[in-house]
């Protein structure tokens, strides 16, 4: 997602823009941009491409003054990327500024409109509308003006808002996509994300859906679309800004997987007590949960991929019927839910437009809602029912890795004390389930000690050009975020499958040194994974196995393996998705790719 700063005070503004917007980049971007008012005019840099681009043209912004300004990374939507098309956007005059995360469904009707009144445009994007129609709707009162022209937009979005004429003062409007504003000692900030003002500030409020925030110099207004003012509570930054450094590693993404022990350590120590697993943050009662036939586990990307796991362990431990959607198709499938129905939805960021949206659906037909985030406060977070946080710290790599694992964390306390409160779980399997639950950082440990035998396997096939995972059971479920861990950052063409399916069609496309990736954690079915392992052999595949340690024999068997150490089944995605992490990381850093930002991705999306 797009990111967006901005700054007033009485320092330069185009210095912290430019920081701020570096900060930022993780959240993915193709050009990057600043508007500052000089006192006289709207002053605006732009440029397509990387921030460096910018910076170096701008002196790192020093050589544009002002004190009240705004930036923009853009991550392009409507329009190629191009300088035209790039953030921050002026009217026709140049009187007014804006910067835009999100989509305006109806740009295309709103700009025959106006192109029918004589008025141009400069750029092929939807944000162009709005400040097009900022001035077009301009009544000498910017927020009359500003709720006029949000009853006009379609869609979600948050924007910064700049008028030539009232230099002393932001406009702040958020609808669905998250924005943030910092309080300073006489200067006040604007954020997308935390990152960006965190060294100026821990103080923030965080705008909720159709409110409108003027920021000063000396403070900041809230209101709603009827002009109310609305008092917002001050939210404290509790993590450091160290968290968001690379710490000495190469890239974010090494640092957050070597991050993972603690990131799953934190997310279940305090909700384990005298050997108990306590969740006093839900409000979900014994009998509500007795009452529920059926679970939906919701979510997108790789918390979709936790949402099979969940598949496999909710259904059984709980002996209950669990389906995982993709959040996005989800809402338009008409899905049967009620109020028998517990619908748990996930999303590291707490803003993913399609998870919301499916959230809003669930509820609307009476399921009550449970999500797991990692960010407090954040749009799901807030409108769920109840709402479980992953304790993993900001997460800046584009590719998750501990904010996954925090997630599957959090998948294995609900199971085991709904299954406790179900009757499913004797005492016997309880006791067992917390000691291995409580037991995973240190095993996650012992398996990030060994990367280095990781990077050796992947400085061997680095160069494949099509692979396959493979896996049956639970096994499946974390191949799909194998796999994706691969294509992602190494743009390496991957597939998931579920193993039995190999003679169903996919075979056909093994050929003479196809890299297959072969999960065979899960016991039970180990001797049927090592008949597909044979199977792709005989036609040219080289396999890479991912096993446990109580089956050794998997290193004579495919060309190359590693092994993690014994769990319980449930708990094994924890420990065997760390090695296909730094498989994909190693594999990518051979290639050269950009590991943190990959192409064409974004940390958080917003918009359906």
């Amino acid at each position: 997602m797009c990111g967006i700063v901005g700054y007033i005070g009485y320092e330069q503004a185009a210095p912290f823009l430019i920081d701020g917007l570096e900060k930022l980049q993780y959240r993915g971007y193709d050009s990057a941009g600043v508007c500052v008012n000089d006192g006289e005019k709207l002053v605006v840099k732009k440029e397509n491409g990387k921030l460096t681009v910018l910076k170096n043209m701008t002196d790192n912004g020093n050589n544009i003054a002002g004190t009240v300004g705004i930036g923009h990374t853009r991550w392009a939507t409507h329009g190629k990327p191009s300088n035209e098309n790039a953030h921050p956007h002026l009217s026709r005059s140049c009187s007014f500024a804006v910067v835009h995360n999100g989509i305006i469904e109806n740009y295309m009707e709103l700009k025959q409109e106006l192109s029918a009144k004589g008025i141009t445009f400069r750029s092929m994007t939807d944000t162009e509308v709005v400040v097009q129609l900022m001035e077009n709707c301009y009544n000498g009162d910017m927020i009359d003006t500003v709720i006029r022209v949000m009853k006009m937009l379609k869609g979600s979005y948050a924007l910064g808002i700049m008028f030539k004429d009232n230099p002393d003062e932001i406009i702040a409007v958020r609808k669905g996509s998250p924005l943030i504003i910092g309080i300073g000692e006489k200067e006040n900030y604007l954020a997308s994300d935390v990152p960006a003002i965190l060294e100026k500030t821990r103080k923030i409020y965080r705008l909720d859906n159709d409110e409108i925030a003027v920021i000063r110099r000396d403070g900041v207004t809230v209101y709603d679309t009827n002009k109310n003012v609305r008092n917002k509570p001050v939210e404290i930054i509790e993590w450091n800004i160290d968290a968001a450094k690379k710490d000495g590693y190469e890239h974010f993404m090494m640092k957050e997987m070597m991050e993972q022990p603690k990131a799953v350590h934190d997310t279940i120590a305090e909700r384990i007590k005298d050997g108990r697993v306590i969740l006093d943050e839900i409000h979900l009662t014994p009998e509500q949960i007795r009452k529920f036939e059926k679970i939906h586990v919701i979510a997108c990307g790789s918390a979709y991929h936790v949402g099979v796991v969940a598949k496999y362990v909710l259904e059984n431990v709980l002996r209950k019927p669990v389906e995982a959607d993709i959040a996005s198709e989800f809402k338009y499938r008409d899905p049967i839910i009620d109020e028998k129905t517990l619908t748990i939805v996930i999303s590291q960021s707490g803003e993913t437009a399609d998870t919301k949206e499916a959230m809003k659906e669930a509820q609307k037909r009476g399921s009550y809602a449970v999500a797991i985030v990692n960010v407090v406060g954040s749009a799901i977070a807030s409108e769920a029912d109840d709402v479980i946080y992953t304790l993993a710290g900001p997460e800046i790599a584009v590719a998750t890795t501990k904010a996954y694992s925090a997630q599957l964390a959090v998948i294995y306390l609900l199971a085991i004390y709904f299954g406790d409160i179900l009757g499913k779980i004797s005492e016997t399997d309880y006791q067992s389930y917390v000691s291995e639950l409580q037991a995973l950082p240190e095993k996650i440990q012992s398996i990030l000690q060994t990367k280095e035998e990781i990077k050796n396997i992947a400085s061997k096939l680095f160069a494949c050009k099509d692979t396959f995972f493979i896996g049956r059971n639970i096994d499946y479920a974390l191949s799909l975020e194998g796999s994706l861990k691969l294509k992602e950052i190494s743009y390496i063409h991957s597939e998931a499958y579920a193993a039995g399916e190999l003679k169903h069609g996919t075979i056909s496309l093994i050929e003479n040194r196809t890299l297959v990736i072969a999960l065979a954690t899960y016991g039970r079915l180990f001797e049927k994974i090592v008949s597909n392992i044979k199977e792709v052999q005989t036609r040219g595949a080289y396999v890479l196995g991912i096993g446990c340690e109580d089956h050794p024999e998997l290193k004579e068997i495919a060309q190359s393996a590693i092994l993690i150490p014994k769990t319980c089944d449930m708990m094994l995605p924890s420990l065997a998705v760390v090695p296909m992490q730094l498989f994909a990381y190693y594999v990518a850093l051979f290639k050269g790719c950009e590991i943190d930002t990959p192409r064409n991705l974004a940390k958080s999306v917003t918009v359906e």
